[in-house]
Parts: structure tokens; C-alpha cells; sequence
């Protein structure tokens, strides 16, 4: 029997940094809600590091850009 391993070797890259790095500073645009709804679960809360494959630098700016979205109402606090 053959066993598959299914992309357990595969890192989570980081998807806002580019070949040559990180770029300096760090910003996520909190107007994108697109974007950043893919990095927050159905209950509004923000996935972690390890699952979402973002970067520290990354992961501090979408949680700044969550709560300022969420002031601004572009995204709700809670889910439905």
C-alpha cells in the first residue's frame, strides 16, 4: 500500500511578500475586504500564523487593518 502525503512537506508562504522579502513597512490596505476576509474565520475572529501562512510583520498589520475595517464598518465584529 502506497501512502500519500498530501502537501504535509509544502511551508505556507507568506502571500503580501515578494522574492526578494518582506518590504519595509509592512501595510495592508484595511479598505481591501476581500483580502481580508479570507484571513478571518465565520465568527470575525483572525486565523492564526500557522494556518493563514502570513509573516510577523504580516500578521501585526492585518490585525491592525481588521479593527480599523471593522470601525469603519467595512466588516462586521461578530459573525452571523
Amino acid at each position: 500500500m502506497v501512502r500519500k502525503k498530501l502537501g504535509r512537506n509544502r511551508k505556507n508562504r507568506c502571500r503580501f511578500c515578494t522574492k526578494e522579502g518582506c518590504p519595509r513597512p509592512a501595510f495592508v490596505d484595511y479598505k481591501d475586504v476581500g483580502n481580508l476576509k479570507k484571513l478571518v474565520t465565520s465568527q470575525g475572529k483572525l486565523f492564526s500564523r500557522k494556518r493563514s501562512g502570513l509573516c510577523a510583520a504580516y500578521q501585526r498589520a492585518i490585525g491592525t487593518a481588521v479593527k480599523r475595517a471593522r470601525f469603519m464598518g467595512l466588516l462586521p465584529y461578530v459573525g452571523e
